[in-house]
């Protein structure tokens, strides 16, 4: 068997819930097991429905509810015409109905709990999911709806809730292999789950992916494809470099490196459960039914560029944090880690000297007490609007002069950087700039890892036009400004580059 997972803009209308019908058509011998996001947009609805039923303005938020109401029954009109449509809306109606006593008393008691978030959230997935498993039977493919919550047993950590994968494998296979071995369609939600005691938790933003890698292993898929809107993992972001090309293949190290930081394609998750049970993951194109996208799998060839991708993290903070030196130097930095220990904090890149720390972080994750906290024992500041830029390439600690030719040529585009950092897998080469640079540095990355067949003065004229902040000289070339790293040492301590897995700086080749 295998299992489909289909993102929001692949079930966003009715016309692409139509092409989603034909896609597992294609696929009906394999017994596909299919799980469904909320339609595109939906889940920002919900929390922005939430948003407003807690503020106390419980008429803004019903008013959202009618226009997602609109929405639904409109696609199901669509897809199932009114006769079978009107068999769906009674399932349909009860849910709006449930949602909006909640959204009710939400408003009455203005507070929403992490509890609460994941049951308003969950409401997008089951719409969906309902939809779409009355339209495949439309279209002569033996559907079965199957809610989530009954096979995936997570945590009670709610909005990022844990799978508990000994529980989810019993009630997976308990609830789905019996529809397969009837030659039935299982179609479920993605992203939502819940407790052993039944309460309802999600797997946090994005996690359909996860959800679809979970059930993979839960029921010893033989693939995982994720069905998204582009053909496969990209070179790099393609709207930020139109020359970006398909991946053919990639390892799961890699691809797990590229996910966590920045390449949407694919939830950061998505990959630990497929990697355990060894189970080859396709990312494809639904609105390409001959897809072939990009195949990860535990072994690629080796490639013929030096790295596999380069992608970008944005919305990145750098955290500064500088004790005075003599006082507390002993403890300094079991203080700093014993204080992120105690927020649950997940930092990206760390630079550490013996009286100094600098580490990154989502500017958005950064709890509200963690700062006030370091700072009753060092001075700390703050630096938001930075990004970080991560090459990946399996093997590149064994190519002497990589590093710099990274670093050259982000001199060449005029970016400076702030630390650097390669993780003890080695490989991955990451840096830190600010968000501002990243197009014009991403840019001329590609240009110089990835090279086109184009000429090179057409190249030049191409990254002339793109570089718009660049500085030029008379003859038009570009001027030169050495990049430089600037990982904050304190009084002249010597800084050691560390990433999220390493404390030292292993095999960098420059």
């Amino acid at each position: 068997m295998i299992v489909m997972k289909f993102g929001g803009t692949s079930v966003e209308s009715s016309e692409a819930i139509e092409r989603v019908a034909k896609i597992v058509g294609s696929r009906r011998k394999q017994s596909p097991v299919v799980v469904v996001s909320a339609m595109a947009k939906v889940t920002d609805q919900l929390v922005a429905m939430g948003q407003k039923a807690a503020s106390g303005d419980c008429e803004a938020s019903v008013g959202l509810l009618q226009s997602l109401r609109k929405r639904h029954r409109q696609a199901a009109l669509e897809l199932l015409g009114a006769k079978k449509c009107a068999a769906l809306v009674p399932k349909l109606e009860s849910l709006f109905s449930e949602l909006e006593s909640f959204l009710r008393g939400l408003a009455a008691v203005r507070e929403l709990t992490p509890r609460g978030s994941d049951y308003l959230l969950s409401f997008g997935e089951l719409l969906s999911s309902l939809i779409v498993a009355d339209a495949f039977a439309v279209r002569g493919l033996s559907a079965a709806w199957v809610d989530s919550r009954e096979c995936l047993v997570t945590d009670d950590k709610h909005t990022r809730a844990l799978p508990q994968m000994a529980q989810t494998r019993e009630r997976s296979k308990k609830k789905i292999s019996p529809l397969l071995s009837k030659k039935r369609i299982p179609v479920m939600g993605g992203f939502i789950a819940s407790t052993a005691d039944g309460v309802p938790t999600t797997l946090g933003r994005g996690g359909s992916d996860y959800s679809a890698a979970i059930i993979g292993a839960a029921l010893d898929a033989a693939r995982i494809e994720i069905w998204t809107d582009v053909e496969g993992m990209m070179t790099t972001d393609p709207r930020l470099c139109p020359d970006a090309r398909t991946i053919k293949r990639i390892s799961f190290n890699e691809a797990a490196e590229l996910a966590y930081f920045g390449a949407k394609v694919l939830h950061p998750a998505t990959l630990l459960p497929a990697i355990h049970q060894n189970i080859p993951v396709y990312v494809l194109n639904s609105r390409n039914l001959r897809s072939t996208g990009t195949q990860i799998t535990a072994r690629t060839p080796r490639s013929l560029d030096t790295f596999r991708a380069i992608t970008a993290k944005t919305g990145i903070s750098i955290v500064n944090v500088v004790a005075s030196r003599g006082i507390m130097v002993h403890g300094f930095l079991r203080s700093v880690f014993e204080a992120l220990d105690r927020h649950s904090t997940s930092v990206d890149i760390v630079a550490i000297s013996e009286v100094s720390m600098s580490f990154t972080m989502e500017t958005k994750r950064i709890p509200k007490g963690l700062l006030t906290e370091m700072e009753q024992i060092a001075d700390v500041t703050c630096e938001d609007q930075q990004a970080i830029i991560c090459l990946v390439g399996e093997d590149i600690h064994g190519k002497p002069g990589i590093a710099a030719s990274v670093f050259n040529t982000i001199a060449e585009a005029e970016v400076n950087i702030r630390m650097i950092s390669q993780g003890a897998s080695e490989i991955n080469i990451s840096f830190v700039v600010k968000e501002s640079d990243v197009p014009r540095a991403v840019r001329r990355l590609h240009e110089h890892f990835f090279p086109t067949n184009e000429p090179a003065a057409l190249r030049s004229r191409k990254r002339q036009k793109t570089n718009g902040t660049a500085r030029h000289g008379k003859n038009g070339s570009v001027v030169k400004k050495s990049a430089r790293s600037s990982a904050r040492p304190s009084n002249g301590s010597k800084s050691v580059i560390a990433e999220r897995k390493s404390s030292t700086w292993p095999g960098l080749n420059i």
